[in-house]
């Protein structure tokens, strides 16, 4: 097949959502489709083969966070091109509800479109507003996927209509066969994250610190992520500062590494997750998982089978759970063997086969697709009887 997909978020800013596009069109162009990406990027950006830049982004705040999107007339025009000479048998575009390209793209376009929802925010006011704006576009939408129940969730309340749950993928072999680092390993704590952004969470894991620290001599905190390192510790004690290790931007071999060293990955965010890929990147390179009883993240984690939950925004919730753990090798062990069975239904072996269905589903008959499947997945995607 000849597939197009619309990245909203500029790709030299790495996030959730340009990570899952990268990882999907890899997968796609590994089993021989052709895969075009159209994506925002700064000039100097280094770009794979089959990313074509749509331009510069310019930070929009977005859910909590600040997003680096691509919108006008100059951008419209480059989609039109795009569209045009890429002869698509089928569009899937992401988060086709920001002022993005994937809003541009569902204007320009006219075959098969997928749209893909991140989103989750159940009290987005702006959404509401702009559905008269949407709405013309999103009509065009052949099928839609939603990241999680709570991303479907999302979408129902704000802009009606339903979509088929199909969760971000992880190449869970990449992750499981990572070498561990002999310097992250030995009572490590870890943290993958932007510094500076609260949402993350660091600063609730910095509440925490100094209890655990002090109830686990020995323990150090790896963090990984662009922002203010000296920001970032200005509340811990000037004694404990030393047991905090700022990694900056991590490659992602190296992100595997840490993963396969820490002895707990601790995800302290606060809101504004429709899904959790760290959780899941953690799971698969065998890493216990602390994490914050956001909706999103329990269904990830199995209801706290797959990891330990608290109380959000709790320090103290966090810093007792993290004692308890760190003391506690029999239960680590007990989250890392059921996080490697459980995760396996996040690896691109099934999601990427789930999305696929999809795209064969609206490219109207495509010949791998059965008849009686093709009946079943269009009734989960709510289409009408042929």
């Amino acid at each position: 097949m000849r597939i197009g997909i619309v990245c909203p978020y500029s790709w030299d800013v790495p996030g959730g959502v340009q990570f899952h596009i990268r990882d999907l069109a890899q997968h796609l162009i590994r089993l021989g489709h052709e895969v075009s990406v159209l994506a925002p990027s700064d000039d100097e950006t280094p770009l794979p083969p089959y990313v074509v830049s749509a331009g510069r982004a310019v930070p929009v705040p977005y859910n909590g966070s600040v997003a680096r999107l691509n919108f006008g007339f100059l951008s419209a025009a480059r989609v039109r091109r795009w569209v045009h000479d890429g002869r698509f048998d089928v569009l899937h575009i992401h988060e086709p509800a920001t002022p993005s390209l994937a809003l541009l793209t569902c204007w320009a376009a006219q075959g098969p479109i997928v749209a893909t929802f991140h989103t989750s925010n159940p009290r987005s006011r702006a959404m509401i507003a702009a559905y008269p704006i949407l709405q013309p576009a999103l009509e065009k939408i052949s099928a839609r996927i939603a990241v999680s129940e709570y991303a479907r969730r999302t979408l129902v309340e704000h802009l009606g209509g339903d979509a088929v749950v199909i969760p971000n993928g992880v190449d869970v072999d990449f992750f499981a066969g990572a070498e561990p680092k002999a310097e992250w390993q030995g009572g490590t704590i870890g943290f993958i994250g932007r510094i500076d952004e609260p949402r993350k969470g660091l600063p609730v894991l910095m509440k925490a610190l100094p209890r655990i620290l002090e109830e686990r001599p020995g323990t150090r905190l790896l963090v990984a992520g662009r922002g203010d390192e000296k920001e970032a510790v200005e509340s811990l004690p000037v004694r404990m500062r030393g047991q905090v290790e700022f990694l900056g931007m991590i490659s992602d071999e190296d992100k595997a590494r840490m993963l396969r060293s820490v002895d707990l990955y601790v995800a302290p965010n606060t809101g504004g997750e429709s899904f959790g890929i760290i959780l899941v990147e953690a799971m698969s390179s065998g890493a216990p998982v602390l994490a914050s009883d956001l909706d999103a993240f329990a269904q990830v984690l199995d209801g706290g089978e797959a990891g330990e939950l608290f109380a959000n925004e709790d320090a103290d919730a966090l810093a007792d759970a993290a004692v308890q753990l760190l003391g506690d090798p029999e239960r680590r062990e007990q989250l890392r063997a059921y996080g490697s069975r459980h995760v396996r239904r996040f690896d691109w072996s099934t999601v990427g086969a789930d999305v696929l269905a999809v795209y064969e589903t609206v490219a109207d008959g495509a010949a791998s697709v059965a008849p009686d499947e093709r009946i079943g997945l269009r009734a989960r995607l709510g289409f009408a009887r042929d």
